[in-house]
């Protein structure tokens, strides 16, 4: 894939930097980016689900076991309840 980017100053300044201290090409720079923030956002995104799962917060209501295929009849029921709508 073919990228054309435009850099502010500062950024392109960081990339002079980076080609100068690593002696890689402006494509090798910015397929590492890629890698790093990929690995970052991946990393971060588990995290997330991992402290989700870990908490007390997933299971923690009661219901009927297909309530998340079959939740229109209860919820029509509450709202009629709730509201007077249906």
């Amino acid at each position: 894939m073919r990228i054309n980017a435009r850099l502010d100053d500062e950024r392109a300044e960081k990339l002079r930097q980076l080609q100068s201290l690593t002696r890689l090409s402006t494509s090798e720079i910015v397929e590492h980016a890629i890698d790093l923030l990929h690995r970052y956002q991946s990393e971060r995104s588990r995290d997330k689900l991992d402290a989700l799962l870990s908490s007390d917060f997933v299971g923690c209501a009661n219901g009927p076991a297909d309530l998340a295929s079959q939740y229109k009849p209860p919820l029509a029921r509450d709202l009629e309840d709730k509201h007077g709508l249906g």
